[in-house]
Protein backbone atom coordinates (compact mmCIF):
# COMPACT_ATOMS: atom_id res chain seq x y z
CA UNK A 1 0.00 0.00 0.00
CA UNK A 2 1.19 3.52 -0.77
CA UNK A 3 1.73 6.15 1.92
CA UNK A 4 -1.20 8.43 2.79
CA UNK A 5 -1.52 11.51 4.99
CA UNK A 6 -4.54 12.19 7.19
CA UNK A 7 -4.91 15.80 8.35
CA UNK A 8 -7.04 16.19 11.44
CA UNK A 9 -6.02 12.65 12.40
CA UNK A 10 -6.19 13.58 16.09
CA UNK A 11 -9.91 14.37 15.83
CA UNK A 12 -13.10 12.32 15.88
CA UNK A 13 -13.50 11.10 12.29
CA UNK A 14 -9.78 11.45 11.57
CA UNK A 15 -8.76 9.02 14.32
CA UNK A 16 -11.26 6.42 13.10
CA UNK A 17 -10.06 6.88 9.52
CA UNK A 18 -6.42 6.55 10.61
CA UNK A 19 -7.23 3.35 12.49
CA UNK A 20 -9.13 1.81 9.58
CA UNK A 21 -6.43 2.74 7.05
CA UNK A 22 -3.83 0.96 9.19
CA UNK A 23 -6.07 -2.08 9.56
CA UNK A 24 -6.43 -2.22 5.78
CA UNK A 25 -2.66 -2.19 5.33
CA UNK A 26 -1.96 1.42 4.36
CA UNK A 27 1.18 3.24 5.43
CA UNK A 28 -0.21 6.21 7.35
CA UNK A 29 1.20 9.59 8.33
CA UNK A 30 -1.06 11.37 10.81
CA UNK A 31 -1.10 15.18 10.90
CA UNK A 32 -1.98 16.27 14.46
CA UNK A 33 -2.35 19.78 15.85
CA UNK A 34 0.87 20.94 17.53
CA UNK A 35 0.68 21.69 21.25
CA UNK A 36 3.24 22.01 24.04
CA UNK A 37 1.74 19.06 25.95
CA UNK A 38 2.80 16.74 23.10
CA UNK A 39 -0.68 15.21 23.06
CA UNK A 40 -2.07 13.69 19.87
CA UNK A 41 -5.77 13.93 20.64
CA UNK A 42 -7.72 10.73 20.10
CA UNK A 43 -4.67 9.09 18.53
CA UNK A 44 -3.38 8.69 22.09
CA UNK A 45 -6.22 6.25 22.76
CA UNK A 46 -5.65 3.96 19.77
CA UNK A 47 -4.24 0.46 20.36
CA UNK A 48 -0.45 0.13 20.36
CA UNK A 49 -0.56 -2.30 17.45
CA UNK A 50 -2.23 0.45 15.40
CA UNK A 51 -0.02 3.34 16.49
CA UNK A 52 3.22 1.45 15.86
CA UNK A 53 2.26 1.66 12.18
CA UNK A 54 1.49 5.39 12.26
CA UNK A 55 3.98 8.22 11.72
CA UNK A 56 2.76 11.29 13.61
CA UNK A 57 3.56 14.76 12.29
CA UNK A 58 2.58 17.71 14.50
CA UNK A 59 1.87 21.10 12.98
CA UNK A 60 -0.85 23.60 12.14
CA UNK A 61 -3.02 23.32 9.03
CA UNK A 62 -2.88 27.14 8.76
CA UNK A 63 0.90 26.99 8.18
CA UNK A 64 1.70 26.37 4.49
CA UNK A 65 5.28 25.29 5.12
CA UNK A 66 4.29 22.73 7.74
CA UNK A 67 1.53 21.35 5.52
CA UNK A 68 3.94 20.99 2.60
CA UNK A 69 6.51 19.21 4.80
CA UNK A 70 3.85 16.82 6.09
CA UNK A 71 2.69 15.96 2.56
CA UNK A 72 6.15 15.17 1.18
CA UNK A 73 6.44 11.53 0.15
CA UNK A 74 2.70 10.87 0.43
CA UNK A 75 0.76 9.36 -2.45
CA UNK A 76 -2.54 10.79 -1.21
CA UNK A 77 -3.93 13.15 1.42
CA UNK A 78 -7.21 12.79 3.29
CA UNK A 79 -7.84 16.38 4.39
CA UNK A 80 -10.09 16.42 7.47
CA UNK A 81 -8.50 19.17 9.60
CA UNK A 82 -11.12 21.86 10.28
CA UNK A 83 -13.02 23.87 12.85
CA UNK A 84 -16.52 22.38 12.87
CA UNK A 85 -18.63 23.62 15.79
CA UNK A 86 -21.43 25.79 14.44
CA UNK A 87 -22.17 27.88 17.59
CA UNK A 88 -18.47 28.71 17.98
CA UNK A 89 -18.43 29.97 14.39
CA UNK A 90 -20.98 32.68 15.26
CA UNK A 91 -18.51 34.60 17.43
CA UNK A 92 -15.16 33.45 15.95
CA UNK A 93 -15.70 33.42 12.15
CA UNK A 94 -12.16 34.66 11.48
CA UNK A 95 -10.73 31.46 12.92
CA UNK A 96 -12.97 29.43 10.61
CA UNK A 97 -11.82 31.33 7.54
CA UNK A 98 -8.18 30.85 8.51
CA UNK A 99 -8.54 27.15 9.32
CA UNK A 100 -11.14 25.89 6.86
CA UNK A 101 -10.45 28.02 3.80
CA UNK A 102 -6.76 28.90 4.18
CA UNK A 103 -5.99 25.42 5.55
CA UNK A 104 -7.58 23.80 2.51
CA UNK A 105 -5.72 26.19 0.20
CA UNK A 106 -2.45 25.14 1.87
CA UNK A 107 -3.22 21.47 1.12
CA UNK A 108 -4.17 22.22 -2.48
CA UNK A 109 -1.09 24.36 -3.12
CA UNK A 110 1.22 21.76 -1.62
CA UNK A 111 -0.46 18.98 -3.61
CA UNK A 112 0.06 20.93 -6.80
CA UNK A 113 3.74 21.56 -6.02
CA UNK A 114 4.40 17.99 -4.90
CA UNK A 115 2.27 16.40 -7.65
CA UNK A 116 0.26 14.44 -5.08
CA UNK A 117 -1.70 11.69 -6.82
CA UNK A 118 -4.99 11.95 -4.90
CA UNK A 119 -6.51 14.65 -2.68
CA UNK A 120 -9.72 14.05 -0.74
CA UNK A 121 -11.16 17.25 0.73
CA UNK A 122 -13.74 16.84 3.49
CA UNK A 123 -16.95 18.80 3.08
CA UNK A 124 -20.14 18.67 5.17
CA UNK A 125 -23.87 18.32 4.57
CA UNK A 126 -24.21 21.76 6.20
CA UNK A 127 -23.17 23.32 2.87
CA UNK A 128 -26.64 22.45 1.56
CA UNK A 129 -28.51 24.23 4.34
CA UNK A 130 -32.16 23.31 4.85
CA UNK A 131 -33.24 20.82 2.21
CA UNK A 132 -34.99 22.38 -0.80
CA UNK A 133 -35.78 18.83 -1.96
CA UNK A 134 -35.05 15.34 -0.66
CA UNK A 135 -33.11 13.22 -0.82
CA UNK A 136 -30.38 15.84 -1.15
CA UNK A 137 -28.09 14.90 -4.03
CA UNK A 138 -24.81 16.52 -5.03
CA UNK A 139 -26.60 18.97 -7.37
CA UNK A 140 -28.55 20.58 -4.51
CA UNK A 141 -27.93 24.36 -4.16
CA UNK A 142 -25.53 25.60 -1.48
CA UNK A 143 -26.71 27.81 1.38
CA UNK A 144 -24.33 29.44 3.85
CA UNK A 145 -26.59 29.31 6.90
CA UNK A 146 -23.71 29.69 9.38
CA UNK A 147 -20.17 31.05 9.18
CA UNK A 148 -19.02 27.42 9.49
CA UNK A 149 -21.00 26.26 6.46
CA UNK A 150 -19.92 29.34 4.49
CA UNK A 151 -16.25 28.52 5.04
CA UNK A 152 -16.82 24.90 4.01
CA UNK A 153 -18.57 26.08 0.83
CA UNK A 154 -15.55 28.30 0.17
CA UNK A 155 -13.13 25.41 0.75
CA UNK A 156 -15.14 23.13 -1.56
CA UNK A 157 -15.17 25.66 -4.34
CA UNK A 158 -11.43 26.23 -3.98
CA UNK A 159 -10.92 22.50 -4.34
CA UNK A 160 -13.13 22.46 -7.43
CA UNK A 161 -11.18 25.36 -8.91
CA UNK A 162 -7.86 23.53 -8.51
CA UNK A 163 -9.33 20.49 -10.27
CA UNK A 164 -10.64 22.60 -13.14
CA UNK A 165 -7.70 25.03 -13.36
CA UNK A 166 -4.73 22.72 -12.75
CA UNK A 167 -6.20 19.24 -13.29
CA UNK A 168 -5.42 18.45 -9.65
CA UNK A 169 -6.91 15.01 -8.81
CA UNK A 170 -9.31 16.28 -6.15
CA UNK A 171 -12.43 14.60 -4.74
CA UNK A 172 -14.81 16.43 -2.40
CA UNK A 173 -16.14 14.00 0.21
CA UNK A 174 -19.35 15.16 1.88
CA UNK A 175 -20.40 13.20 4.98
CA UNK A 176 -23.80 13.82 6.48
CA UNK A 177 -24.06 13.91 10.30
CA UNK A 178 -21.45 11.50 11.62
CA UNK A 179 -21.70 10.12 15.17
CA UNK A 180 -19.96 7.51 17.27
CA UNK A 181 -17.21 6.90 19.86
CA UNK A 182 -14.79 9.80 20.48
CA UNK A 183 -17.16 12.50 19.25
CA UNK A 184 -17.11 15.88 20.95
CA UNK A 185 -19.93 16.73 23.34
CA UNK A 186 -20.69 19.78 21.17
CA UNK A 187 -22.57 17.36 18.85
CA UNK A 188 -26.16 16.40 19.60
CA UNK A 189 -25.85 12.63 20.15
CA UNK A 190 -22.99 12.92 22.70
CA UNK A 191 -24.84 15.86 24.29
CA UNK A 192 -27.87 13.66 24.90
CA UNK A 193 -25.97 10.53 25.92
CA UNK A 194 -23.56 12.21 28.36
CA UNK A 195 -26.34 14.06 30.17
CA UNK A 196 -28.36 10.85 30.50
CA UNK A 197 -25.41 8.79 31.70
CA UNK A 198 -24.64 11.47 34.27
CA UNK A 199 -28.09 10.77 35.74
CA UNK A 200 -29.74 14.06 34.81
CA UNK A 201 -33.49 14.09 35.35
CA UNK A 202 -33.71 16.97 32.89
CA UNK A 203 -31.53 17.20 29.77
CA UNK A 204 -30.94 20.48 27.97
CA UNK A 205 -31.20 20.65 24.18
CA UNK A 206 -31.85 23.13 21.42
CA UNK A 207 -34.56 22.75 18.78
CA UNK A 208 -36.20 19.30 18.66
CA UNK A 209 -37.86 19.50 15.23
CA UNK A 210 -34.88 19.49 12.81
CA UNK A 211 -34.12 16.16 11.14
CA UNK A 212 -30.69 14.71 10.44
CA UNK A 213 -29.24 11.85 8.39
CA UNK A 214 -26.85 10.12 10.81
CA UNK A 215 -23.82 8.11 9.62
CA UNK A 216 -22.03 5.83 12.07
CA UNK A 217 -18.38 6.90 12.11
CA UNK A 218 -17.00 3.53 10.99
CA UNK A 219 -19.23 3.68 7.92
CA UNK A 220 -18.02 7.24 7.26
CA UNK A 221 -14.38 6.15 7.50
CA UNK A 222 -15.01 3.29 5.09
CA UNK A 223 -16.72 5.75 2.77
CA UNK A 224 -13.53 7.82 2.55
CA UNK A 225 -11.47 4.74 1.78
CA UNK A 226 -13.83 3.38 -0.87
CA UNK A 227 -13.96 6.80 -2.53
CA UNK A 228 -10.15 6.84 -2.55
CA UNK A 229 -9.97 3.35 -4.06
CA UNK A 230 -12.23 4.26 -7.01
CA UNK A 231 -10.75 5.94 -10.08
CA UNK A 232 -14.25 7.13 -10.99
CA UNK A 233 -14.40 9.62 -8.12
CA UNK A 234 -11.70 12.09 -9.24
CA UNK A 235 -13.20 15.52 -9.86
CA UNK A 236 -16.46 14.54 -8.15
CA UNK A 237 -18.39 15.69 -5.08
CA UNK A 238 -19.79 12.69 -3.22
CA UNK A 239 -22.22 12.42 -0.32
CA UNK A 240 -21.82 9.82 2.41
CA UNK A 241 -25.37 9.38 3.65
CA UNK A 242 -27.72 6.68 4.90
CA UNK A 243 -30.79 8.11 3.11
CA UNK A 244 -32.75 7.93 6.39
CA UNK A 245 -33.67 10.78 8.71
CA UNK A 246 -34.76 11.19 12.33
CA UNK A 247 -35.78 14.29 14.25
CA UNK A 248 -33.72 15.45 17.21
CA UNK A 249 -36.77 15.02 19.44
CA UNK A 250 -37.38 11.42 18.37
CA UNK A 251 -33.68 10.66 18.76
CA UNK A 252 -33.61 12.12 22.28
CA UNK A 253 -36.70 10.19 23.35
CA UNK A 254 -35.27 6.93 21.99
CA UNK A 255 -32.08 7.42 23.99
CA UNK A 256 -34.05 8.41 27.09
CA UNK A 257 -36.02 5.16 26.93
CA UNK A 258 -32.79 3.21 26.54
CA UNK A 259 -30.63 4.90 29.19
CA UNK A 260 -32.65 6.86 31.74
CA UNK A 261 -36.45 6.60 31.40
CA UNK A 262 -38.70 9.42 32.64
CA UNK A 263 -36.04 12.08 31.99
CA UNK A 264 -37.54 15.34 30.73
CA UNK A 265 -36.26 17.44 27.85
CA UNK A 266 -35.72 21.17 28.38
CA UNK A 267 -35.28 23.38 25.32
CA UNK A 268 -32.68 25.95 26.33
CA UNK A 269 -32.59 29.34 24.64
CA UNK A 270 -28.79 29.54 24.34
CA UNK A 271 -28.70 26.23 22.44
CA UNK A 272 -31.05 27.46 19.70
CA UNK A 273 -29.53 28.62 16.43
CA UNK A 274 -30.72 31.96 15.04
CA UNK A 275 -33.96 31.33 13.12
CA UNK A 276 -32.55 31.81 9.60
CA UNK A 277 -29.41 29.83 10.54
CA UNK A 278 -31.12 26.62 11.66
CA UNK A 279 -30.94 23.78 9.15
CA UNK A 280 -34.37 22.24 9.50
CA UNK A 281 -33.98 19.15 7.36
CA UNK A 282 -31.08 17.03 6.15
CA UNK A 283 -31.75 13.81 4.27
CA UNK A 284 -29.00 12.79 1.90
CA UNK A 285 -28.92 10.75 -1.29
CA UNK A 286 -26.31 7.98 -1.40
CA UNK A 287 -27.03 6.99 -5.00
CA UNK A 288 -23.76 8.46 -6.29
CA UNK A 289 -21.41 6.83 -3.79
CA UNK A 290 -23.10 3.46 -4.37
CA UNK A 291 -22.78 3.91 -8.14
CA UNK A 292 -19.12 4.98 -8.19
CA UNK A 293 -17.71 2.88 -5.34
CA UNK A 294 -18.16 -0.38 -3.46
CA UNK A 295 -19.36 1.43 -0.31
CA UNK A 296 -22.47 0.53 1.58
CA UNK A 297 -23.27 1.10 5.26
CA UNK A 298 -22.45 -1.87 7.49
CA UNK A 299 -24.12 -0.62 10.67
CA UNK A 300 -27.78 -0.01 11.42
CA UNK A 301 -28.62 3.12 13.39
CA UNK A 302 -29.45 0.94 16.39
CA UNK A 303 -26.08 -0.86 16.22
CA UNK A 304 -24.20 2.41 15.92
CA UNK A 305 -26.05 3.96 18.84
CA UNK A 306 -25.40 0.90 21.02
CA UNK A 307 -21.63 1.08 20.40
CA UNK A 308 -21.70 4.83 20.98
CA UNK A 309 -23.55 4.56 24.30
CA UNK A 310 -21.12 1.86 25.45
CA UNK A 311 -18.14 4.09 24.63
CA UNK A 312 -19.52 7.03 26.58
CA UNK A 313 -20.47 4.78 29.49
CA UNK A 314 -16.78 3.92 29.89
CA UNK A 315 -15.40 7.40 29.09
CA UNK A 316 -17.84 9.75 30.80
CA UNK A 317 -15.06 11.23 32.93
CA UNK A 318 -13.57 12.79 29.77
CA UNK A 319 -16.68 14.93 29.23
CA UNK A 320 -18.07 17.99 31.03
CA UNK A 321 -21.78 17.20 31.31
CA UNK A 322 -22.68 20.31 33.32
CA UNK A 323 -21.79 22.92 30.70
CA UNK A 324 -22.97 23.80 27.22
CA UNK A 325 -20.18 22.64 24.92
CA UNK A 326 -19.96 24.85 21.84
Amino acid sequence: MKKVLVTGADGFIGSHLTEELVRQGFTVKAFAYYNSFNTWGWLDTLPKEVMQNVEVFTGDIRDPNGVREAMKGCHAVFHLAALIAIPFSYHSPDAYVDTNIKGTLNVLQAARQLETERILVTSTSEVYGTAQYVPIDEKHPYQGQSPYSATKIGADRLAESFYRSFNLPVTIVRPFNTYGPRQSARAVIPTIITQLLAGKTEIKLGSLTPTRDFNYVKDTANGFIEIYKSDKTVGEEINIATQHEISIGDLANALIRQIHPHTKIICEEERLRPEKSEVNRLLGSNEKIRRLTAWQPKYTFEQGLAETVEFFRHNLDKYKTDIYNI
